[in-house]
């Protein structure tokens, strides 16, 4: 219970960590999922992911009793952001039980993320 901390990239994702989903894992992974899944689609080569991705671990961790952030690689898993209508990255999206209870497109820093988050859950 202590202080310590993963270092980054440790593997395999803990809670509290952005895990990784594909088209596969999806419906096992968010659609059944039990509490809140923050989805964030991204990709490989968009600056504004990179710019976004110290603020998502950061919600993780500190959110982690509230909800679980995941994240799909659009390039690798073309068949859920189609099937859900993705249109630019970032978008993020909560489920809630299977359903899409919140929708965010962009990058949005930090705290205005959890204010969103907040408001959502």
């Amino acid at each position: 219970e202590g202080m310590s901390r993963e270092p980054m990239g440790a593997a395999p994702s803990g809670p509290g960590q952005v895990m990784k989903v594909t088209d596969e894992s999806f419906e096992h992974d968010v659609l059944k999922a039990p509490g809140p899944i923050l989805l964030v689609y991204w990709a490989e080569w968009s600056g504004p992911n990179k710019m976004m991705a110290p603020a998502l671990e950061e919600v993780a961790a500190e959110m982690v009793d509230r909800l679980t952030v995941v994240k799909i690689n659009i390039d690798e898993n073309p068949m859920t952001p189609q099937t859900y209508g993705v249109r630019g990255i970032p978008t993020l999206m909560l489920f809630k039980d299977g359903h899409v209870t919140a929708t965010k497109v962009g990058v949005l820093p930090k705290d205005q993320l959890i204010d969103w988050l907040d408001a959502s859950l």
